[in-house]
């Protein structure tokens, strides 16, 4: 089973939303999921962010599926937002996957993305 550490002797996770650092066991299969966007399977982009955030998490969700794992198998996960970004927002969709399982997490700002209509990219790490 993946351990999350988080070390009494320095600041605790930001809001406690994420750990720290993840140890994954010996013998652990891993998988390495490329940026995913919000694009939905009929090519479409949703105009909001939230409904961008969503959609990428329902990507993920599929992805992880595909190989045989879940939201409680993530082990990193990083959120690239855009000035359009809203960070409580991207908040609040994510922790409807995550339960009490808080990966390591990197969440970054950046001028624009590939395509201009993308608010939103989040790629991760998955171990089983």
């Amino acid at each position: 089973m993946n351990k999350a550490l988080n070390p009494a002797h320095i600041a605790p996770p930001y809001k406690n939303r994420y750990s720290h650092a993840i140890e994954v066991p010996a013998g652990a299969r891993l998988l390495f999921v490329s940026g995913t966007v919000g694009v939905k399977p009929d090519g479409s982009v949703p105009a909001a962010f939230a409904a961008q955030v969503e959609t990428v998490m329902q990507n993920l969700t599929e992805i992880l599926k595909a190989g045989g794992m879940d939201w409680n198998d993530v082990v990193k996960f990083q959120g690239i937002l855009t000035p359009q970004g809203d960070i409580p927002a991207f908040a609040e969709v994510r922790q409807k996957y995550f339960g009490p399982q808080k990966p390591a997490m990197t969440v970054v700002w950046v001028a624009g993305l590939a395509d201009p209509r993308w608010m939103v990219e989040v790629d991760l790490v998955a171990a089983k």
